[in-house]
């Protein structure tokens, strides 16, 4: 792992271009660009210079990767609040916007909910949102399945994570995905561009928009306080009130609203993103696509869940994730100072041939009876690994044994769908494309999709 040194200086090779040609290569190319100067320079940490990530290196081995991820708080950290952070779209309450004890006692917190027993007692909530969604799924003609798994991630994260139901339910589900990808689209432009002119500016509509989220979250705060039976609820938004730090105090209402809109914001369109790209892939191999429902219909998952993780490292829907040096350090061969931006290429790091023989291929077997490399890290790793990372593949896992359960999708031979980034998450750019029908070979099942949409709503 890293270390703390106080040799020279020596930073890895790279172009020495103008920021603004450097900035227009990434937004043409995004990763690629990493990976054509880690070939032309022939090393695996490369230096760049981008918006929000000046005297920026990349890593591309994964190796250095997990080392970093390992490495003491006390000599890197994420980039703080203020810094381009996404935590700037969620607020200063947020677990992205917190570093040290600060987020290391916000993560004790955070766990419990997403772990164990009460993490499957969302089973049910996940069935619910999926059975409304598919009730009105076209047959035998193409549409977009990306909306659809948008709306079944933020129906479950909204009755899961915030208890909401009702009218408060209703408007949250159609406002705040929106006011989520706007936040986090604006948080990485220039700071003018973030300045409150009132609603017919960009950030200014973001922040009216988030005064109402606000106004929601303080009133179902409210009523989980006057709840009686508080302590038997098993949304997350009921046992944060419940929780209690260290030296006794809990947290503050501000910041419980700014990770009610995290959890929202980082986990709905993440999962529905790989869920999409899980369609998109299974799409064009219909022989696993077959053999996933048979396995699905002997009640088997095996081979479903390295699916998953198949599909998480040839899509990762984060690129990468960064971290900032807290003082001179040793990483590999390179010695870097304080204040180096360091990013790290998830995608590369997928894309190593060491770690994943056949990189290239789609091939969820390289799964099926072993564990998954330390190579594999689409949810980031060490203590800032994303705390839903076990919520998300659960709800994965659901949504695609329904889907499996119910419908046949027809194997098309149209090109694999290119990425394209949304502010939050890489997608599917055509929406990831399905035909389904409806099977008529599954065991019957006495189901009214009428009534299990209105339960969904309810």
């Amino acid at each position: 792992m890293a270390t703390a040194t106080t040799e020279p200086v020596r930073l890895p090779p790279g172009p020495r271009l103008p920021k603004f040609i450097q900035t227009a290569a990434f937004l043409v190319s995004n990763h690629a660009m990493f990976a054509s100067l880690s070939r032309r320079y022939c090393s695996d940490v490369v230096r760049v210079n981008l918006p929000h990530n000046s005297h920026a290196v990349v890593i591309t081995d994964p190796d250095l990767a997990k080392d970093l991820f390992n490495t003491s708080t006390d000599l890197i950290e994420r980039p703080a609040y203020g810094a381009g952070s996404i935590g700037e779209a969620f607020g200063p309450g947020s677990t992205f916007s917190l570093a040290g004890n600060q987020h290391l006692q916000r993560r004790k917190l955070l766990a419990p909910p997403f772990h164990g027993k009460r993490m499957r007692s969302y089973d049910r909530i996940v069935e619910e949102e999926t059975m409304r969604e598919i009730a009105t799924w076209p047959e035998g003609r193409e549409f977009e399945t990306l909306e659809p798994m948008l709306r079944i991630t933020v129906g479950t994260i909204l009755r899961a994570v915030f208890g909401a139901e009702g009218p408060a339910l209703d408007e949250l589900r159609n406002t705040v995905p929106a006011m989520v990808t706007l936040g986090s689209l604006l948080v990485v432009c220039p700071p003018i561009v973030r300045r409150d002119l009132g609603p017919w500016s960009p950030w200014g509509r973001y922040v009216q928009k988030r005064r109402r989220f606000d106004a929601i979250i303080g009133s179902l705060i409210a009523e989980a306080r006057a709840d009686p039976a508080i302590e038997e609820r098993k949304d997350v938004l009921a046992l944060l009130l419940q929780a209690r730090y260290e030296d006794g105090e809990p947290i503050s209402d501000q910041h419980i609203a700014d990770e009610l809109l995290t959890l929202l914001g980082s986990g709905h369109e993440t999962t529905a993103s790989s869920l999409a790209w899980a369609l998109e892939r299974l799409s064009r191999h219909p022989q696993l696509l077959s053999r996933l429902t048979e396995e699905a219909d002997a009640g088997g998952s095996e081979l479903r869940q390295a699916t998953i993780w198949e599909v998480q490292r040839t899509r990762p829907v984060l690129d990468g994730t960064t971290r900032r040096t807290k003082t001179r350090i040793r990483l590999g061969d390179w010695v870097l100072p304080e204040g180096t931006n360091i990013i790290i290429s998830i995608k590369l790091a997928h894309d190593s041939e060491e770690s994943f023989p056949d990189a290239a291929s789609f091939n969820p077997d390289r799964y099926v009876g072993t564990q998954k490399p330390v190579a594999w890290i689409p949810f980031g790793g060490g203590v800032n690994r994303c705390v839903g990372a076990a919520f998300a593949n659960l709800e994965t896992d659901v949504v695609l044994r329904i889907l499996l359960r119910e419908f046949r999708f027809a194997p098309t031979d149209a090109p694999g769908e290119r990425a394209r980034w949304r502010g939050v998450a890489t997608v599917p750019s055509r929406g990831a494309r399905a035909v389904v029908h409806r099977r008529t070979d599954k065991v019957a099942r006495d189901v009214d999709f009428a009534a299990v949409a209105d339960r969904g709503r309810a």
